[in-house]
């Protein structure tokens, strides 16, 4: 892990109040993950927590990851032109680990879809992807065509404007007895992991499956504790050090 002054290469819109940003880093910091993030400045002093971002792709000395408009520290990152510096601490956290697995099933929702898109561009030569990705309606889909690695690519929008109407988790559901899938990997709003964790068990699918969970971050390695979440042993997890991949048996949603 390491904290760079990284320039921007670019800052673009890819769908409604989404924006991808491409960091180009001044020194390589080995292979970075499906699943790991990185705790980006805005570049803004009156803003100056770091918000952590899921990398979404990663090629040689540089990374994108992708952000939602949500605040003031989100609605001056999108004002960030190529050229500028930024802070940025990476690569940070655990990933989806899939060397023990051939065909996986990928279950994403809203601005979750960054650290599945990485996984699938790391791997999709080499495994089999079946992935059901759930937006709020057409104007928030995006990355197609990264997502259309996958060996089979469901769509689904609550509002029906693309793809199936629906979401994600019952797409899953409703054809999990057709998917060969020898794991599951999954990320997205905690009420979608919640629900997810529920059906599963409520139709008895033993299939292992990965979480990448969604929290509040202050510093981003542990140290602050704004971050912690709750495990079924009665015990707390900092997800941004022992996570933010988890076995979804491990934590409480």
């Amino acid at each position: 892990m390491k904290d760079l002054l990284a320039t921007v290469k670019a800052n673009k819109r890819i769908a409604q109040n989404i924006y991808m940003i491409t960091l180009t880093l001044p020194e390589e910091v080995g292979a970075m993950h499906g699943g790991q993030f990185v705790n980006l400045s805005t570049g803004n002093g009156a803003h100056l927590l770091r918000r952590p971002l899921g990398v979404c792709m990663a090629e040689g000395n540089e990374v994108s990851v992708c952000y939602q408009v949500k605040g003031n520290g989100t609605k001056y990152l999108t004002t960030v032109e190529a050229g500028r510096k930024l802070r940025v601490l990476l690569p940070c956290g655990n990933w989806f680990d899939l060397d023990d697995y051939k065909n996986i099933a990928v279950i994403g929702g809203g601005v979750g879809i960054f650290p599945l898109v990485a996984t699938i561009r790391e791997h999709f030569q080499t495994k089999n992807f079946y992935s059901y990705i759930g937006f709020r309606n057409i104007d928030a889909v995006c990355l197609y065509n990264e997502l259309a690695k996958s060996k089979r690519l469901t769509i689904t929008t609550d509002d029906g404007s693309y793809g199936q109407k629906g979401n994600a988790v019952s797409a899953y559901l409703e054809d999990a007895a057709n998917v060969p899938a020898d794991a599951i990997i999954s990320c997205g709003p905690p009420v979608m992991l919640k629900v997810l964790k529920q059906k599963l068990k409520e139709q008895g699918i033993k299939t292992p499956c990965f979480v990448s969970l969604e929290e509040r971050m202050g510093c981003g390695m542990g140290a602050c504790l704004v971050c912690v979440c709750k495990t079924e042993d009665g015990g707390n997890a900092r997800v941004c050090r022992d996570g933010p991949v988890f076995n979804i048996d491990e934590v409480q949603l």
